[in-house]
């Protein structure tokens, strides 16, 4: 088998905690209806240590991966921000370096 690496720096990968997997499941239902990702990942049971308002935190979280085009960010955002429960959700965007040409084909092929 010939694997070659393609370079990807059209897509993204965005990095959001949530309270819970009720939370998850429907940032990346909503997400995934509206065409704005090809894949999401819900990994469960993360935990989170953080800085609050002066004060060390830390709580139970999931985080869910997801994965989409530069070019849908900024409307990835919007929705990730309008239906997040919290008031500073965490909306982190990775810019992909390379990938397997046959996944990065299919990731370009959602939208």
């Amino acid at each position: 088998m010939n694997l070659k690496m393609k370079s990807a720096l059209n897509f993204s990968i965005v990095l959001v905690t949530v309270p819970d997997m009720k939370t998850a499941r429907g940032l990346a239902r909503a997400a995934l209806g509206a065409r704005l990702i090809a894949c999401a990942n819900i990994v469960p049971k993360v935990e989170s240590h953080y800085w609050w308002h002066g004060k060390m935190e830390s709580g139970g979280e999931a985080l869910v991966i997801l994965k989409t085009t530069r070019r849908k960010l900024a409307a990835l955002e919007k929705l990730v921000v309008e239906k997040h429960p919290y008031d500073t959700p965490e909306f982190l965007a990775l810019g992909v370096k390379a990938g397997n040409k046959r996944y990065l084909e299919w990731l370009g092929g959602f939208s």
